[in-house]
């Protein structure tokens, strides 16, 4: 082949490229949903006190935590699962109109986050926790344990009904759904109790009704229209 056939060969072949058709497209959005019952609480529990010196502050919550430790442990066992998920010691001023502000005091903080397996022992961990010196118990939550199963259901659900929504919107414009060249996912958990905040002293028995979790899936999925 001559330079001058190459040339021209090549100028044919980006022409051709350039005059191929997009692949026409159909979009469609699949949800799915699934009501369980959780298995798992997470509970926020909270000391705060306060003292005349970083030092006292610190050693009498340091005292009242353990407190409070120990009698959660005697409620779950001496394997619960128990972290600290803030600490803080802080001083305390109060702010004076044209003078240096004047320290009050020191303010010690320190929350743990109980998780709960045994649904049951709710409302007594909570009634353990205000009787043994915490002061802020709150932000209960109910989840699963495993989380995973579910939300495979769940997306499993949600794409079965994009495809379908897909063929259908497919079947409507004269033609089928070819290759799937998109697919995407979103998954959202909704508790059944945001959070229940107490400050002081618990009643004798807190009753506590875990209800139902919903877990929500949608799925969107990008097919070629063929005729």
């Amino acid at each position: 082949m001559t330079k001058g056939a190459f040339i021209l060969a090549s100028l044919s072949f980006f022409i051709t490229a350039g005059q191929a058709q997009t692949p026409r497209l159909v979009r469609a959005v699949g949800e799915g949903v699934i009501t369980v019952k959780p298995d798992l609480a997470k509970l926020s529990v909270g000391v705060v006190t306060q003292a005349n010196t970083a030092r006292d502050a610190a050693a009498e919550n340091g005292g009242r935590v353990e407190g409070v430790l120990t009698e959660l442990r005697r409620v779950l066992g001496p394997t619960a699962d128990i972290k600290t998920t803030s600490y803080s010691l802080a001083p305390n001023y109060r702010y004076n109109q044209n003078a240096p502000p004047t320290l009050l005091g020191y303010t010690a903080s320190n929350t743990l986050e109980v998780a709960i397996g045994d649904l049951s022992l709710v409302g007594t961990v909570i009634d353990a926790a205000s009787q043994s010196g915490a002061n802020n118990v709150g932000g209960l939550q109910f989840t699963l344990q495993d989380q995973e199963p579910v939300r495979l259901q769940v997306l499993g659900l949600a794409t079965k009904q994009a495809k379908a929504h897909a063929e259908a919107i497919a079947a409507g414009l004269g033609g089928r759904i070819g290759s799937i060249f998109a697919a995407s996912e979103g998954v959202s958990y909704s508790p059944p109790i945001r959070g229940a905040d107490t400050t002081g002293p618990a009643a004798p028995t807190t009753p506590i009704e875990t209800g139902l979790l919903q877990i929500r899936a949608t799925v969107t999925v990008e097919a070629e229209l063929q005729q």
